[in-house]
């Protein structure tokens, strides 16, 4: 179905931002869909605003539309009020280029970036008419494909997706496109085609794995359940990056997105062995684009799309080897025009002076950094590999250049944490109000403010701390309730997160296939966009396990052990599980790791690349 939206008009004024649903934006790629023959759907599981935030999608976008015979249209969650209607009106979830319901796509592609949009995911589904279950799907029509970080433990989505994309998606999912294609035009079944996909490097097909488990819930084997297909998926990566597919342009939105700026992507992957992070485990090995690509990249975005803001992308911003070369030369081009330009994810520990003297320009009021840890102790049981005089170092270079404000990112419920750990909470805050007045008073401003922003630890797959418990919602409040009985400063504001989102997140993030029929039963029951404080529902959630006969503590409260079998052990990221092991032992003792430019720590991830690793 293709809707006119003339004649939505009516219905598309009564919603609030109605550019949000209907395209036509500057730089969208329009194709004739006669002169295609493979038409996909890439779904954000979002709202629009977020969505066109998303520096993959776009990338992705502008990947698969650069093959002629291929199509790649967008579509985003409504917000609620656009949804109703459309439900009332009898109108599938379409796309925003040609306005077409999502049943009408050969592919569905879905971007999996945070584990609280998978109720999301099945939603809009059911609102594009395709059947929820991929065992309910046939033909080489509506296949459903996910992809992103939540991809690396695809498994409580894993019956409603007929293939995930593990890894890197910019050459894979071209090549995906083309295999359908082949498949199509040699009149081969849907089975026939995804056995073939299952034999491409970076692919998994659920449907060819069967799981059995013990009796005490723990999964006892994990295998195919055909001839021929691997045991393991190992991740596609991108080995140069000068070469990789780059957008020279990009959509710009009639209404406004979150990130409304051009991003340029310095480098994938992470130096850093911090031990509760996913993302720098799932993107080693460490892959950099030259400076010279950078500056060409960012100058052709700037000028195809006329935005005045410039934002540099990566893990660990100050970690890119050419960062101060870079940085000359894109001043050298945005000053003069006026552009802003913004460096985020900076380290503490190599954050110089000069730096900040280039990137700041006009003096700035924030100064933000992540310590993730009060004490010492913890940090280096984090492997954050941050001391309190590369804290005081970075700070007194911050109020020397203008900055007022401090916002700092902790976490709380960390493996081995005691209540000493969040008193360094405190203390750190007050180190840090001693430094900004012992700051020259010609050179700083007149008030500081902290602002202390803490989440709740959850154990992620892929990272050391992949075996460790969750602290229960019982003793989360008692910690947060803790921190803020021991700070009552008017210079120190302590923000907790809602933990009742980290427990869901917990569960599904360490989750196996038996956590499908919830997230059917939360979707069901009105659960999407569960990402807005304003959408979840915790209730909801613990309604729908119950009725599944779902123990959701067996997945976040459960300490596992080294030998336990993980739903995610099947894929192959490089890094390897003994590495992990050794972080994981290391971490109980205090003992940190150096990072990947002082030394190779033998994390085994070179090896994807064909180089050696000191495993």
């Amino acid at each position: 179905m293709t809707y006119n939206l003339d004649e939505m008009r009516d219905l598309l004024l009564s919603v609030q931002k109605p550019a949000r649903y209907v395209g036509g934006e500057i730089g969208q790629i329009m194709k004739n869909a006669d002169e295609v023959d493979v038409r996909v759907a890439f779904c954000f599981p979002d709202i629009y605003d977020i969505g066109m935030s998303h520096l993959g999608m776009r990338i992705l976008y502008g990947a698969l539309n650069a093959q002629e015979k291929t199509w790649c249209e967008r579509a985003f969650q409504p917000w609620p009020d656009m949804e109703e209607a459309m439900r009332r009106e009898g109108i599938r979830l379409y796309t925003m280029e040609s306005h077409t319901s999502l049943d009408e796509f050969d592919m569905v592609a879905f971007t999996l970036q945070y584990e609280m949009c998978y109720p999301t995911v099945l939603n809009m589904l059911e609102m594009g008419g395709i059947p929820l279950w991929s065992k309910d799907r046939e033909g080489l029509h509506n296949i459903v494909v996910g992809g992103g970080p939540c991809a690396y433990n695809p498994e409580p989505l894993a019956p409603f997706f007929d293939i995930f994309s593990i890894g890197e998606g910019e050459e894979a999912l071209c090549e995906l496109t083309d295999k359908l294609r082949a498949a199509r035009k040699a009149g081969k079944s849907r089975a026939e085609f995804l056995f073939e996909v299952s034999q491409m490097e970076g692919f998994y097909v659920p449907s060819l794995y069967d799981t059995e488990y013990n009796a005490d819930g723990t999964i006892a084997s994990f295998t195919p359940n055909r001839e021929g297909v691997p045991a393991v998926v190992k991740k596609r990566i991108i080995e140069d990056f000068d070469q990789v597919y780059y957008p020279k342009t990009q959509i710009i939105p009639f209404t406004e997105a979150v990130h409304d700026r051009v991003t340029i992507e310095l480098f994938r992957g992470c130096i850093r062995g911090c031990r509760f992070c996913q993302a720098g485990m799932l993107f080693r090995p460490i892959r950099c684009k030259s400076a010279d690509t950078l500056v060409k990249d960012a100058c052709t975005l700037l000028e195809n799309t006329g935005y005045e803001q410039l934002s540099l992308c990566s893990l660990s911003s100050s970690d890119y080897p050419e960062i101060e070369k870079l940085v000359d030369e894109l001043i050298r081009y945005t000053e003069p025009k006026g552009i802003n330009l913004s460096l985020p994810s900076l380290r503490v520990d190599n954050f110089s002076k000069e730096l900040a003297a280039k990137i700041t320009g006009v003096k700035k009021s924030t100064f933000t950094f992540a310590p993730e840890a009060g004490s010492q102790r913890m940090r280096d049981v984090i492997n954050k590999n941050v001391t309190e005089e590369d804290i005081e170092r970075s700070c007194r270079i911050a109020f020397e250049n203008g900055n007022s404000s401090v916002k700092l990112y902790f976490m709380m419920g960390l493996p081995t944490e005691t209540d000493e750990d969040l008193d360094a909470i405190r203390s750190l805050a007050d180190k840090i109000i001693g430094y900004f007045y012992n700051t020259d008073k010609e050179k700083r401003n007149r008030f500081i403010k902290i602002t202390a922003s803490v989440a709740t630890f959850i154990p992620k797959p892929f990272t050391a701390f992949q075996w460790e418990a969750q602290d229960s919602r019982e003793e989360t409040n008692r910690k947060q309730q803790y921190l803020k009985d021991k700070v009552r400063s008017k210079q120190i504001t302590v923000n907790c997160h809602d933990c009742r989102t980290s427990m869901i997140e917990a569960i599904l993030a360490r989750g196996d296939r038996r956590l499908a029929p919830v997230l059917a039963r939360v979707a069901e029951m009105g659960g999407k966009l569960d990402a807005w404080s304003e959408m979840f529902s915790y209730e909801r959630w613990l309604e729908a396990m119950e009725a599944c006969g779902v123990d959701g503590n067996f997945y976040s409260l459960r300490k596992r052990e080294f030998d336990e079998i993980l739903p995610w052990d099947f894929i192959d990221i490089g890094v390897t599980k003994e590495y992990l092991i050794r972080e994981a032992k290391k971490s109980y003792a205090a003992q940190t790791t150096p990072n990947c430019q002082e030394q190779c720590t033998g994390c085994g991830a070179n090896r994807m690349m064909g180089r050696k690793c000191d495993v």
